[in-house]
């Protein structure tokens, strides 16, 4: 086999297409499976919990909150050490039929009305499988493609499988559309929500029958063949402090600002547009996946160019750029998406007049937490408007907000508190619900008006920079460990910090936005954790690069 320079600029053998094929195709598919609970957890919350009390409906949001999120680091360590135990091929087989066979079977379940109570429990343990399955998955894809690349491609080879995510996300929006456009609104609530789910069949058997033809990686396949496997990875890797030390500044100086980052060019841009700029769900999914389309060649070209350059440039670099520039970008998309609101938030004053004793920080992942203080109604009544505001401390249990001219209106014990205040943010000048100013498109090609052609732009610049911090994650995590326990190893790092650093920023976003009163304030939780991460980075990740992954012990 060609090294150094020579295998650098070979082209790519049929087996390591395959390689990467079997690879990416699958995860693209667990991605497809994991995403499309969440874009239509509403409509799953009416057919499962809806008709149970709210103390036991706040259980059941937590439960699948907790599965979409927080079991996944879990996943990393159940499927990490089976795959450094066992092997890459077999373990990411058995998370990719999990998966699969997870969210069939949600397409079948039967509602409450029809089974109870355990229509609920089931679907609650369905979605702690896909958790699990996920946090095996990506470890799994990355380290089997990482494992069979030359020296010198690590980057260029793993970065396919970067497109995964994105690829999933894509997928399934494109499939949620198409299956609403043609049974109709009515009818994918009642029934048609199912299809979705219940096509992953034909993407697992695709997935299962490529996967089972694939090899070992070499890798792991010598350390098999010498006897050279470690007896505990889960100890080895976390027991060990000089490992450790790596999965720490691993998740510290790579992947919480990398997450950040990733969560907020394609989640919170997508929340951001719904429920902050009051753009319907149509053009928002439209346009995030137009950015998509046209953004996620940075993946691959950011993954190739880590491998001229080295892996920390450009994800340091990535993380910098999007911290400077997220104000002015998504300000200019506010002005863009809603002038009429842009303009309000700029030129109307509205003052919170409280006690700020009584006021909570409200930060609710789960939306199972009731906020009841005359305060914290307030607040985020604005928030959900939309509303810039301000908070002023004053004596006294009594809660008043003042809109421009308008006279106070009372938010203590006032049962039309929220019309009262809908007619006076309405009188100076708030946009009401209709708002003709906001950006709406009816096709796939109202993308040649201007309103969505810039908006598209700034979505595919948020877009470049998750290609790259993305782009070459994978190759960097495989680099800084050793085989023996890099499953485990770069899969728990991975898995914290997509899933709670990257998975809570909507609810933190949201609670810093009620805080403050300012919409934008909420950019403040990627900006601060991408810089730390960078600063950390820069002072104590080593560049990996040039690393042998081969060898017993790697470059620290």
């Amino acid at each position: 086999m060609a090294t150094g320079v020579e295998a650098a600029n070979r082209p790519m053998t049929k087996e390591e297409k395959k390689v990467i094929l079997a690879s990416s195709l699958g995860t693209v598919f667990e991605w497809y499976d994991f995403y499309l609970y969440g874009s239509l957890a509403a409509i799953i919350g009416a057919q499962f919990f809806s008709q149970y009390p709210e103390a036991t409906r706040n259980i059941f949001a937590l439960l699948a909150f907790a599965a979409g999120f927080l079991v996944r680091p879990f996943g990393a360590l159940v499927f990490g050490r089976l795959g450094d135990l066992v092997g890459r091929k077999y373990t990411f087989l058995v998370t990719i039929v999990i998966m699969g066979a997870s969210t069939f079977a949600v397409g079948l379940l039967p509602s409450s009305e029809t089974i109870g109570i355990s229509a609920a429990i089931i679907l609650i343990v369905l979605r702690c499988l896909q958790g699990l399955a996920l946090g095996g998955e990506y470890g799994g894809a990355a380290t089997y493609v990482a494992e069979h690349a030359p020296h010198g491609r690590r980057g260029f080879y793993t970065s396919f499988i970067q497109i995964t995510a994105t690829a999933g996300l894509f997928l399934s929006l494109i499939v949620i559309l198409s299956v609403r456009s043609i049974v109709g609104e009515q009818e994918f609530a009642a029934w048609g929500w199912r299809i979705p789910f219940l096509l992953s069949a034909f993407l697992l058997a695709i997935s299962v029958y490529i996967r089972l033809s694939m090899n070992e990686s070499p890798a792991f396949q010598k350390m098999k063949d010498e006897g050279t496997r470690s007896k505990a990875p889960l100890g080895e890797a976390f027991g060990q402090w000089k490992n450790a030390k790596i999965a720490l500044l691993a998740l510290l100086g790579l992947v919480m600002g990398q997450a950040v980052v990733w969560y907020t060019g394609q989640f919170y841009a997508l929340f951001f547009l719904g429920s902050v700029l009051k753009v319907d769900g149509f053009t928002t999914n439209m346009l995030i996946a137009w950015s998509l389309v046209l953004g996620s060649g940075g993946f691959v070209l950011f993954g190739w160019l880590s491998d001229k350059i080295g892996r920390k440039p450009i994800i340091i670099g990535g993380m910098l750029l999007a911290a400077v520039t997220y104000f002015p970008l998504f300000k200019l998309m506010s002005h863009e998406a809603n002038p009429a609101l842009s303009a309000a938030h700029a030129n109307i004053s509205v003052v919170v007049r409280a006690n700020t004793a009584g006021c909570s920080f409200q930060f609710n992942p789960t939306n199972t937490v009731s906020f009841t203080q005359p305060c914290d109604v307030t607040k985020a009544a604005l928030a959900r408007a939309s509303v810039n505001y301000r908070v002023e401390n004053t004596p006294g249990d009594a809660v008043t907000v003042t809109v421009g001219n308008q006279p106070p209106v009372n938010a203590t014990n006032n049962p039309n508190f929220r019309r009262d205040l809908a007619a006076a943010l309405t009188a100076v000048g708030y946009p009401v619900a209709a708002n003709p100013t906001v950006v709406k498109m009816s096709g796939p090609f109202d993308i040649f008006r201007e309103q969505p052609a810039v908006l598209i732009a700034i979505l595919t610049l948020l877009v470049i920079y998750v290609t790259m911090v993305y782009g070459p994650i994978a190759a960097a995590l495989v680099e800084m460990f050793p085989t023996r326990i890099r499953y485990t190893s770069m899969s728990l790092p991975y898995h914290i910090g997509n899933g709670w650093f990257g998975g809570l920023m909507p609810a933190t976003a949201f609670a810093m936005i009620a805080q403050t009163g300012d919409v934008y304030y909420g950019l403040w939780y990627p900006i601060v954790i991408a810089v730390a991460c960078a600063v950390i980075g820069i002072l104590f990740v080593r560049e990996s690069k040039d690393n042998d992954i081969n060898a017993e012990e790697v470059s620290r």
